[in-house]
């Protein structure tokens, strides 16, 4: 089995359960785990032996641990990693339903995160496609689509989310034209605001937004009501939105008036 180091991985329900289990205790016995997860002792062994091969527990005799921190130059791959475990049933889901909805032959923009990771590892069985994208992730999981067109700006890299950012980076979005965009948000306020903490994403968003016809936001349920100090669009901007549960109120009856589609992935 290849090591989820060195492939698009992440932790099915069920390990995202025990990663859960361990991040509320700090440490748990290999037993402790089985007795809570309601599975053998195997199964928790060889979940475990996956969830160490990515980096997200360490291991000690009888039991497991959130690992320590890492060292300085490793911080961004295994913070990525950790975001990627983060909510990736919910994720997995609003691909899916976002792939679904994409028409073979279609030109995107994809924007970072790792939900927009996961809709591009979702597009596999996509015909025609051309992607256009900053997020080195996002690039790299249609490394191996058989039938897709991979477009990266020029720009410079930033090392927490491998993307491109700068004015070299605007003008080339700002050069391409798309029928999709494909982008997600750290947080949506209860005005509808579209929410980040680093200003250095906004211009490109803004960027990609002018060049699309169709702009869709993907989101898990929980960016609903998250706070963040940087405001860099609104709801009004969206053709449709994804997400894996109900958004709460007043959310669903904003995004009527705003006459935004809402899927809610199965």
């Amino acid at each position: 089995m290849p090591s989820p180091r060195s492939e698009a991985w992440a932790p099915n329900p069920r390990q995202q359960n025990l990663l859960d289990e361990v991040r509320a205790r700090g440490a748990v016995s290999v037993e402790r785990l089985a007795q809570r997860l309601d599975v053998t002792m195997q199964t928790v062994r060889r979940d475990i032996q996956r969830l160490t091969e990515a980096g997200l527990l360490d291991r000690f005799n009888g039991g497991v641990s959130l690992p320590p921190p890492a060292k300085p130059g490793a911080t961004p791959a295994v913070a990525w990693r950790e975001r990627q475990a983060l909510k990736a049933d919910a994720k997995a889901r609003i691909a899916r339903s976002v792939a679904a909805a994409v028409p073979d032959g279609a030109r995107l923009m994809l924007g970072i995160g790792t939900t927009v990771e996961a809709v591009a590892q979702a597009l596999s069985t996509k015909k025609g496609l051309h992607v256009i994208t900053h997020s080195l992730h996002v690039a790299q999981a249609l490394a191996n689509h058989p039938d897709c067109t991979v477009e990266v700006p020029t720009g410079r890299m930033r090392s927490r989310d491998s993307a491109l950012e700068g004015t070299d980076t605007v003008a080339c979005l700002k050069g391409k034209k798309a029928d999709i965009a494909i982008i997600s948000s750290l947080g949506i306020d209860a005005e509808g605001h579209l929410l980040d903490r680093d200003g250095r994403e906004l211009d490109v968003v803004n960027a990609i937004l002018e060049q699309v016809t169709e702009p869709w936001l993907v989101v898990d349920a929980s960016k609903f009501g998250q706070p963040h100090p940087l405001q860099w669009g609104h709801l009004r901007q969206m053709k449709r939105v994804f997400t894996e549960a109900l958004p709460p109120s007043p959310m669903p009856a904003l995004m009527h008036k705003l006459s935004v589609s809402l899927t809610i992935a199965s």
